[in-house]
């Protein structure tokens, strides 16, 4: 890492941050164009081996990957500090709603123009069990992957700013604690990592009977289409978190890093196939670091001013700011307002293309 003199614990740490932060953005990018299709259509488009398909053969990023971002610069500057992490997001989400995102879930649009017109970030959540929270959570897990407590109020005060239904929160929670896992545990307990999630699930009946299921069908080796299947997803995962959790932790029991099969399996479910991939490449990401990462997938991503560069420095501050203190990294405001009229622009014609076959 330059500029520091790195130790054994450092290097594992940065690599983790990196392979969090590339494997969302990744995931993001391979399931953006496939968005709202049901399993049987991406079959038809015979989707594998997975590539980008978003802008020709290069792929772009969503919402998933900017929050994500966004939480990693909150977390550069408050070092720690929950209050200033949650002032500091807030800040960067108003920021960020003023550049005119597309796809901007409705949960997280309310509550991002409460924030706009001076609600505070303790108030400004809506009742909603969206994924929003757990698309930004696993970097939050990585971060603090060695301090529960920390981990915890992070994950709550990202959570609460704008959704407050017990739901969102406790999938955010879980998300983290597997990336956490992911992180730092040389070869993966699963049972150990059960019996982790075990208090965030308390006394939820609801949430116990989707993992148990989870846990038997990765244990009868389905894949992950089946068992969405069985649980009666037919037209793919929905952004309901109680639907995305299971199918999230599915998969990672099953390839917890294999970052390659992972997004494969995620795909080819359907439904909300970017932030599925988004939710499950920052985990997977946490352990087999960029290396495991296709290096086609990553180098595939063409963006700016949030380009591959631009992340892995902020993945170096990151990991720096654990030690010392760092500056967030400087984003090009203009340069987001043109890159977001550009990519809305390229949404428009991908929706135009799906009123054509095959359906």
């Amino acid at each position: 890492m330059r500029g520091m003199k790195e130790t054994s614990s450092q290097q594992m740490q940065f690599k983790a941050i990196q392979g969090c932060l590339f494997g969302t953005a990744v995931g993001d990018a391979l399931g953006l164009p496939f968005e709202g299709m049901s399993p049987q259509r991406i079959k038809k488009l015979n989707p594998t081996p997975l590539r980008h398909r978003f802008f020709f053969k290069r792929g772009m990023l969503s919402d998933d990957t900017e929050h994500t971002c966004l939480v990693a610069q909150s977390l550069i500057v408050s070092a720690g500090d929950s209050q200033l992490f949650v002032k500091q997001l807030a800040r960067r989400l108003r920021w960020w709603l003023f550049g005119l995102p597309a796809g901007i879930g409705m949960a997280t649009l309310k509550s991002l123009i409460k924030l706009s017109v001076g609600v505070s970030p303790e108030k400004s959540g809506v009742w909603s069990a969206g994924n929003g929270p757990a698309m930004r959570s696993a970097i939050i897990g990585v971060y603090a992957a060695e301090n529960n407590e920390l981990l915890t109020s992070l994950v709550t005060k990202s959570t609460l700013i704008t959704h407050r239904d017990p739901k969102a929160l406790k999938g955010a929670l879980i998300v983290a604690k597997l990336a956490a896992e992911n992180a730092i545990a040389k070869e993966i307990n699963i049972k150990q990592c059960l019996e982790k999630i075990k208090p965030i699930v308390g006394d939820d009946d609801i949430l116990t009977e989707l993992i148990d299921k989870a846990v038997t069908s990765a244990s009868n080796n389905e894949t992950a289409k089946e068992f969405c299947h069985s649980l009666g997803f037919h037209n793919g995962v929905s952004g309901y978190i109680y639907q995305t959790l299971p199918v999230v932790l599915q998969i990672w029991l099953r390839h917890p890093r294999d970052y390659e099969t992972a997004m494969q399996e995620a795909i080819l479910c359907g439904g909300d196939t970017d932030t599925v991939a988004a939710i499950l490449g920052g985990i997977v990401g946490a352990g087999c670091g960029a290396d495991g990462i296709p290096k086609q997938w990553v180098e595939g991503i063409i963006e700016w001013p949030r380009s591959v560069s631009w992340m892995n420095e902020l993945a170096l501050r990151l990991a720096r700011a654990k030690k010392e203190k760092q500056k967030p990294l400087a984003i090009n405001l203009l340069g987001i307002l043109l890159r977001n009229a550009f990519f809305m622009l390229w949404v428009l014609l991908h929706g135009f293309r799906r009123l054509l076959p095959p359906y």
